[in-house]
């Protein structure tokens, strides 16, 4: 059961409702998710939000590289609502079906692309290890660029406290959805 309930828009402060109407107006088209519970936190939405802004979309990262490197964020929290949320929007920016059932079950997926291998490698070695070997990060930096893997380090930490936020909020897939991550 999720540990905190959305707020009712008429009923917020002018500071949640100013960060309310700037997510709202946006990219993302509306409040949901970990967005809803930082709200109850008008400066930490306010500013986590323009980094998930950047995180999502500004990035040096092609669409189908940020959101396989969504999913094995989400695949590593165990965070079933973003894997809901994300993986329809990997798919249909490239990142191919046999390549996130294979992150959903913890296999290693056989690549057709190296860039994605390299994000796949450096990710998952980055939470394990809480570093990366020199091969790995040379590696990244070939397939990516250095700036490459200074957003690829950024969406990971921003993908890590979303990740965390709705473990700790206990946030669900909407109704019906399936549970994907066995989490």
């Amino acid at each position: 059961m999720k540990r905190i309930a959305d707020l009712d828009p008429d009923r917020m402060t002018p500071a949640q409702r100013s960060v309310y109407d700037t997510i709202a107006s946006g990219p993302r088209k509306g409040v949901r998710g970990p967005l809803a519970v930082w709200l109850h936190r008008p400066e930490l939405a306010q500013n986590a939000q323009a980094l998930g802004r950047y995180c999502r979309y500004e990035t040096s990262l092609e669409p189908r590289l940020s959101e396989l490197a969504i999913l094995v964020i989400a695949r590593i929290w165990g965070s079933e609502y973003e894997w809901y949320a994300h993986k329809p929007i990997a798919l249909e920016a490239g990142v191919s079906a046999e390549v996130a059932e294979a992150i959903r079950t913890h296999a290693t997926p056989a690549f057709a692309r190296a860039d994605e291998a390299a994000i796949h490698a450096f990710l998952v070695e980055l939470h394990r290890e809480r570093n990366v070997s020199d091969a790995t990060y040379a590696e990244a930096v070939e397939q990516l660029g250095e700036d490459g893997v200074i957003d690829l380090v950024g969406l990971a930490g921003y993908y890590t406290l979303i990740s965390m936020t709705i473990n700790v909020f206990r946030m669900s897939p909407p109704t019906g959805a399936a549970n994907e991550l066995g989490a």
